[in-house]
């Protein structure tokens, strides 16, 4: 039997490099990605959830080029709030208070363990595409050690700041778009891409199991 070949995540990655907070990828068009706030629709009155929808659909209809919505799921981490409710038991000089709560920190933990309590995270990725950038061949291993490439070189950093302008002109209109309907947004940076791509694609290493959408 022949060995199996083993193929390293970049291989599988469509990006070819991540700069000034802009990826771009393998066929040399362009992504932005941001990150949204949330908001509490159910507790929203009838006028107001009819005037979020309205809201929402303008801002699609007022698209012309595809966005795409995804969400990143993790399982809840409540060590550091039952670390804060242990410090209050601590500090409480009424008996009942410290029982009280130590029994709700209880109650917290067996709830989380046998429920499977999820904290999410919404992202829109922005796109602009038939562009052409030459970008250095193995810049994408600089992917997960730090920033890659300088946008100097020439042309290809002139290219670059143009398509940029370009892309960060549709991220203006998803931005106002949005908050049209009550939702923040604001794009990552350079590091928060490179730490939300390793997570993605090192689930096994962050211990926190991570599932998309």
């Amino acid at each position: 039997m022949s060995p199996v070949s083993s193929k390293s995540t970049q291989e599988f990655v469509p990006i070819k490099e991540i700069r000034d907070g802009v990826i771009i990828l393998k066929d040399n068009s362009l992504r932005m990605i941001l990150m949204a706030s949330t908001l509490n629709f159910a507790l929203k009155s009838e006028e107001e959830q009819s005037a979020i929808v309205l809201q929402y659909q303008n801002f699609l209809n007022s698209l012309d080029f595809p966005v795409q919505f995804f969400i990143q799921s993790r399982k809840l981490d409540i060590g550091p709030y039952l670390a804060i409710l242990s410090e209050a038991e601590k500090s409480h000089d009424n008996e009942l208070l410290r029982i009280q709560t130590k029994e709700y920190a209880e109650f917290v933990k067996n709830f989380v363990q046998v429920t499977n309590v999820m904290s999410k995270t919404f992202y829109i990725t922005v796109p602009y595409t038939n562009v052409s950038i030459e970008v250095k061949k193995g810049s994408f291993g600089k992917l997960f050690g730090g920033i890659a490439g300088d946008g100097k070189s020439g042309s290809m950093g002139e290219k670059f700041e143009q398509y940029k302008i370009q892309l960060q002109q549709r991220s203006d209109v998803v931005q106002q778009g949005l908050a049209r309907a009550g939702i923040r947004v604001a794009p990552l940076n350079t590091e928060e891409l490179i730490e939300l791509f390793y997570e993605l694609y090192n689930p096994g290493e962050s211990g926190k199991g991570v599932a998309n959408r």
